[in-house]
């Protein structure tokens, strides 16, 4: 009988690591590699699918499609945010093509240094194509509440490699280009964003 018991013990707990591996396996999977390739190195980055489903489905599509090639970082603020993915290097616009998505920032995710977040206009469901690296920790771009003024911006991954770029970027000098404020003097282009398989 207590062969029994103890047999029965070892095989629930077989049972109970293999969900937890299981577990372990899907919150792997829920984050995805990419790589921002631009004219002064490779930022790295992890899409946590898990909390911004829409939005990193709706970022791996464009950038599957090619859509981020040769647009630029074209606003700037050291202290603050480098933001791109919309404009090219003649400062124009370029069109997404998609239509805006709904806002994750109630997803719990910070706009901490090094996260990824999406831009928008005032409206908090008008996200499409840009978005914006955070340069240090802007806690008054986070979710408060569902309203117009407390969507915040939807942070959907993190920099894993490369802050190094990202900080160069901020460095960088602005001033009025094309009519946009707080854009580079010497562009900073994407030539590509990789999704890993």
């Amino acid at each position: 009988m207590r062969k029994i018991q103890l047999l029965s013990i070892f095989i629930c707990s077989l049972v109970f690591s293999s969900f937890i591996n299981a577990a372990e396996q899907n919150k792997e999977s829920a984050m995805t590699s990419v790589t921002i390739n631009t004219s002064i190195g490779a930022i790295h980055l992890e899409l946590n699918e898990e909390k911004a489903p829409i939005t990193v489905a709706n970022f791996i599509s464009l950038a599957n499609e090619g859509y981020y090639e040769g647009t630029i970082f074209h606003r700037i603020i050291s202290g603050f945010m480098v933001q791109g993915g919309g404009l090219t290097i003649d400062m124009k616009n370029k069109s997404s093509g998609s239509d805006p998505i709904q806002n994750e920032a109630n997803n719990g995710l910070a706009n901490d240094r090094g996260t990824i977040a999406m831009a928008r206009t005032m409206d908090p469901h008008s996200a499409t194509g840009q978005f914006f690296i955070n340069h240090k920790d802007n806690d008054f771009l986070n979710h408060t509440a569902e309203t117009a003024q407390g969507w915040g911006y939807a942070v959907f991954g993190n920099v894993t490699d490369g802050m190094d770029i990202v900080d160069q970027l901020a460095d960088s000098a602005t001033g009025m280009v094309g009519g946009y404020a707080d854009a580079p003097l010497e562009p900073v282009t994407i030539e590509s964003v990789i999704v890993a398989e």
